[in-house]
């Protein structure tokens, strides 16, 4: 009876009450804080175990398909490879093949067939007696100047201009050359002979002094008649009255090298019932220049000024 009166008369509210303070104050975990590190650690690690697992499982699987992937690269460029090879040889049928019909339509006759005339044209390498003429600036000339040296004040007028070289080509074409080259660059009829600041430019290609014209022709009667010609009176004025150095001399034998990057230019057929196009005045001069224009007279000083830009 003791202990039910106990009972009865003491709830054991207060003592669920005391352990709620006291678990409280330990925290809401009943287990210690060294225990819950180790079971972070652990999942982590567990974590860390999955995401490796995982990943080289994956790696395995994807081994095969880049295997597959490379495999495929591979066989691409050994078939363009082959395919360009095949192209290329193709190409070189075909040229051998253009070549062979060039030769049998214009024959190998006395005039040398095609050979003679990629010669004649520039296309194609020649040799043979000649001239040499070698053209430099006056001594006392000076270069590297923005100014204009022909217009600027006290300039004596001794650098070789673009104008100056066309006349001298034109000149070396008059007495009877066959192919000229400057500097080792081959004049065919399109060459052009220009001015860009300081430098003259032939087919576009920078020349510095001294000039060396190679001119092949009759050795003995090409020198001659290049001091005949407009361009040797032209010349020799230059070099008495502005300083111009000149020195020319025969050669028994020259060689001139093929022009570069030249373009073919092919002539249409006129329709027979179509007008014939009126004929030139006068005939188109066979320089690589532009037209050099009308000679000086003897006793005047070539005109400096008027310089022919690219």
């Amino acid at each position: 009876m003791t202990l039910l009166t106990m009972v009865m008369d003491q709830s054991l509210d207060e003592g669920y009450a005391a352990a709620a303070r006291a678990r409280g104050a330990e925290g809401r975990s009943r287990l210690p804080v060294s225990t819950r590190g180790k079971l972070v650690l652990a999942l982590g690690l567990a974590l860390a175990a999955v995401v490796v697992t995982v990943s080289g499982v994956t790696a395995q699987n994807d081994e095969p398909v880049l295997a597959k992937e490379h495999d495929a690269l591979v066989q691409r460029v050994n078939d363009s490879t082959a395919a360009a090879d095949k192209l290329q040889k193709q190409v070189e049928a075909a040229r051998t093949q253009v070549e062979q019909e060039q030769q049998r339509a214009i024959g190998n006759g006395g005039d040398g067939g095609l050979t003679a005339l990629n010669g004649a044209v520039g296309t194609g390498a020649v040799s043979g007696p000649g001239m040499k003429l070698v053209i430099d600036d006056a001594g006392d000339s000076g270069s590297g100047s923005a100014v204009d040296p022909r217009t600027a004040d006290g300039f004596t007028g001794g650098r070789l201009r673009d104008r100056d070289l066309q006349l001298v080509v034109n000149g070396l074409w008059e007495a009877g050359a066959e192919a000229v080259s400057i500097n080792g660059q081959r004049l065919t009829a399109l060459s052009p002979i220009r001015a860009a600041g300081d430098a003259i430019l032939v087919d576009n290609r920078p020349l510095v002094p001294p000039y060396t014209l190679l001119a092949i022709g009759d050795e003995k009667r090409l020198p001659g008649a290049f001091q005949d010609s407009m361009g040797g009176r032209y010349l020799r004025i230059l070099q008495e009255s502005f300083g111009i150095k000149e020195t020319s001399s025969p050669q028994h034998s020259l060689d001139l090298p093929a022009a570069v990057g030249f373009t073919l230019r092919l002539a249409v057929p006129v329709a027979p019932d179509s007008p014939a196009p009126p004929s030139p005045s006068t005939p188109p001069s066979p320089s690589s220049s532009t037209p050099a224009g009308a000679a000086p007279s003897a006793g005047a000083k070539p005109s400096r000024t008027g310089a022919s830009k690219p």
